[in-house]
């Protein structure tokens, strides 16, 4: 049985360190792209009775999501034995309900479509909302940021660390993380009333004098973060760092991290960064995806990466 790793055009750095890591060099993908945008990806090697991962974040614009679903296609038609779609940043996935009338449940209808297209299995990692999982009708490997952020956390050696949670959705991520470095819990409460817009903002717990660092899933344009980062220091926060796992990072989030009271703000490579930035510092995930992989091939359990909800 063969195994081989491609990537799309949106995750190809990622995807190369992947393969890397696995112990094989990245698969060759040809894309083909028409004068009106129309796009055409093709294996440019055999797949046939492989299995077949292909990695691809579906951060926007859409087309990665469609590029993907092009080469799951393409993966299925050309025989491969096994199709694993890796999504180490699961696009759409806060349109996980109906949470107003007449709105779509965009996860559930890319969940359809990646079954469609030919999906025996899903990894991804730290899915805006987990009940996401229940949507695909194959298994789901959901990985957690927090193998990766637990130990550089712990490499800062704070004393007075508290975790804080940028709001009431975050609690639960927010009380496991706490429960594992054994320290104090906060909790940023948000009033919202449009989307990218907050309200108001609210900090509940003692904050003075502490180290805080904020965990979260994504960080889009920044407005939550920094708004939760300035109040903390207002209520007399020594310092305060942030992990986010996906750095979407969009419209004005690099200005307003740079112009933030945050000391740091550490993320992930699932999504890659437009621009540096001092504060900014990434912690690569292509050992765990590798490492699962490997288990995944083998038939072992991987149900060590999965001891941190």
């Amino acid at each position: 049985m063969g195994v081989k790793i491609f990537a799309g055009r949106a995750t190809q750095t990622l995807g190369s360190n992947i393969a890397s890591c696995y112990g094989v060099a990245l698969g060759d993908v040809k894309v083909t792209t028409f004068s009106d945008g129309e796009f055409q990806p093709s294996f440019e090697e055999t797949v046939r009775g492989q299995d077949v991962f292909i990695i691809q974040s579906t951060v926007p614009p859409q087309d990665n999501l469609f590029e993907l679903l092009l080469l799951m296609d393409a993966a299925s038609r050309a025989s491969a034995r096994k199709i694993i779609a890796v999504i180490p940043y699961f696009g759409l996935a806060r349109q996980d309900r109906k949470d107003q009338p007449r709105v779509a449940i965009g996860a559930k209808l890319v969940a359809n479509m990646l079954m469609a297209a030919g999906a025996d299995r899903i990894m991804t990692m730290d899915l805006h909302a987990d009940q996401i999982q229940g949507f695909f009708e194959v298994p789901v490997d959901h990985l957690f940021g927090s193998t990766i952020f637990i130990p550089e956390i712990q490499k800062l050696n704070l004393d007075n660390l508290v975790v804080a949670a940028p709001d009431a959705g975050g609690a639960k991520r927010a009380n496991s993380y706490a429960k594992i470095l054994n320290c104090g819990l906060a909790l940023c409460h948000k009033n919202r009333k449009k989307p990218n817009e907050i309200a108001e903002m609210t900090v509940i717990g003692e904050v003075e004098g502490k180290d805080v660092i904020i965990i979260d899933d994504m960080c889009d344009t920044a407005g939550t973060l920094t708004t939760a980062a300035d109040l903390l220091i207002e209520r007399g926060a020594k310092t305060v760092r942030a992990f986010c796992t996906h750095a979407v990072l969009s419209g004005p989030a690099y200005e307003r991290i740079e112009k933030s009271h945050l000391t740091e703000l550490i993320v992930t490579d699932t999504v890659p960064l437009r621009q540096a930035s001092g504060k900014i510092k990434v912690v690569s995930v292509d050992h765990l995806f590798a490492d699962v992989i490997k288990r995944m091939v083998n038939n072992e359990s991987i149900s060590s990466h999965f001891v941190i909800p």
